[in-house]
């Protein structure tokens, strides 16, 4: 593992994430500019897909990275957030959890930037807090704000709004944490989950860091500082002595390289397939992490451009979770009036119930996503996207209008390679198309169409991204 220096305080990773550039080898294709979509966002239309084929990798990564990947309202200036504001706000109101669930799932559909709702969703995995224990849609509302405003930026930044979210603060019992009296769960997990990892403190630097948090409370849904409840002693943390407090405790975890080295196995596990990075370089992109104050933005920047990021083992080699596959087909089909009620309810079926992770660890993701219940709501959520009227929409999915619209023919096969490179980017294989063929029956056309978007999206190859 090498890194670069190519100005002061600014450090690139060689080779493990050398840039992308296609060859006569390695081509910029359809299939391709699908896996950017489906991996660093939530899919893409037919439109969209084709537009980056055209103009390359370096301009549709960079609409990634800017905020700008999706056409439509999100483009409409100022109609996007003023309308998520007004659905934010009733649904914090409403006392019911799905209306705050289907408002985030709204922002999936229709915001710009795809990237940054999927980086929110991946803080939240990453700072799991439940509104279980919570009991506040407000606060996780607010929680859920913070994520995204900050998805991009130093992760001291967000570490530090984090562990001053009433949410978080709430979900780990941090206003119990007075002198004399710590409580202990708060420290535990910012070591343990938030910064460092298991294997890199003791159980002395756990309680030393519970009395440097003594003193954080919420007070009308604010985060206080309250001096009577500080232990001011001297704390020996990761072996540094001292008065900490709790911006003291930050200072220390966030120069300790096991942080860098967990935030780049967290970037790497949400953007790279299961054995598609090596050892080297997680220490490659730790390394440079350390040498960009631990930039969020510059590490995800880095991976979406790299080589390792659309080499061909990292494509297809990730279970896609629940918002990637739902979301996904949703924006691939181009279903413009589902219910998004309806879809979160859906979402849950599948596995993931946003704003209720199961505990402080988050979601377990990977293969638990494709356990018998998941798989059958998979397969259950395809057929009512293409009834329509099971997840709110007035008609039913028009699959055919879609693909005879995009230029492709009206033959069975023709069908199923269209929806197939719409949502795979690449036809089927030989037995999976095979076995969609033996199944046609002499439906009306239109029905015919809505069936094999159905059968093309319950298969073993969309299950993956």
């Amino acid at each position: 593992m090498t890194a670069v220096c190519t100005s002061p305080g600014t450090f690139e990773p060689a080779n493990e994430w050398a840039p992308f550039s296609p060859s006569r080898e390695v081509h910029w294709d359809l299939r391709r500019v699908v896996h950017l979509h489906r991996r660093a966002g939530f899919g893409a239309s037919w439109d969209e897909l084709e537009r980056d084929l055209k103009d390359g990798p370096g301009a549709s990564i960079n609409r990634l990275l800017n905020g700008q990947a999706r056409s439509g309202l999100g483009q409409v200036a100022g109609e996007f957030e003023s309308t998520s504001t007004a659905l934010a706000d009733a649904a914090a109101g409403s006392g019911e959890p799905i209306r705050l669930q289907a408002w985030w799932i709204w922002r999936m559909l229709h915001s710009s930037d795809p990237l940054g709702e999927r980086l929110t969703l991946l803080w939240h995995n990453h700072f799991a807090t439940s509104n279980a224990k919570v009991g506040d849609l407000a606060a996780m509302r607010q929680q859920n704000e913070t994520f995204r405003r900050l998805a991009r930026a130093p992760f001291g930044e967000l570490l530090t709004a984090a562990l001053r979210d009433p949410a978080l603060l709430a979900w780990l019992d941090a206003p119990a944490n007075r002198k004399g009296h710590p409580n202990e769960n708060l420290a535990r997990e910012l070591l343990e989950l938030f910064s460092l990892g298991i294997g890199n403190y003791t159980e002395a630097d756990v309680q030393e860091s519970a009395r440097a948090l003594t003193g954080g409370s919420v007070s009308a849904g604010q985060f206080r500082e309250l001096a009577s409840a500080h232990d001011g002693g001297l704390k020996c943390i990761l072996g540094k002595r001292g008065n900490w407090s709790g911006n003291d405790l930050i200072a220390i975890v966030l120069d300790h390289p096991a942080t860098s080295r967990r935030l780049s196995w967290r970037i790497c596990d949400c953007f790279m397939g299961e054995g598609a990075v090596t050892g080297d370089q997680v220490e490659a992109l730790a390394a440079g992490l350390r040498g960009n104050h631990l930039d969020i933005g510059w590490a995800v920047a880095t991976v979406l451009r790299s080589a390792a990021f659309f080499a061909a083992p990292n494509i297809a080699s990730r279970v896609a979770g629940p918002p990637e596959f739902l979301a996904g087909a949703v924006a691939a089909l181009e279903v413009r009036d589902a219910s998004t009620v309806a879809l979160a309810d859906w979402m849950t079926r599948m596995g993931q119930d946003l704003f209720y992770p199961g505990n402080v660890g988050g979601w377990p993701g990977g293969r638990s996503w494709l356990g018998s219940r998941g798989l059958l709501a998979r397969v259950n959520f395809a057929a009512a996207l293409a009834d329509g009227h099971a997840i709110g929409c007035a008609e039913h999915l028009n699959a055919l209008e879609l693909a005879v619209r995009h230029g492709t023919g009206r033959a069975p096969e023709e069908l199923i390679a269209w929806f197939a490179k719409l949502m795979l980017g690449r036809e089927l294989s030989a037995p999976a198309r095979d076995q969609i063929l033996a199944s046609v029956k002499p439906y009306t056309l239109p029905e015919l169409a809505r069936r094999l978007a159905v059968m093309v999206l319950c298969t073993a190859e969309a299950q993956v991204n």
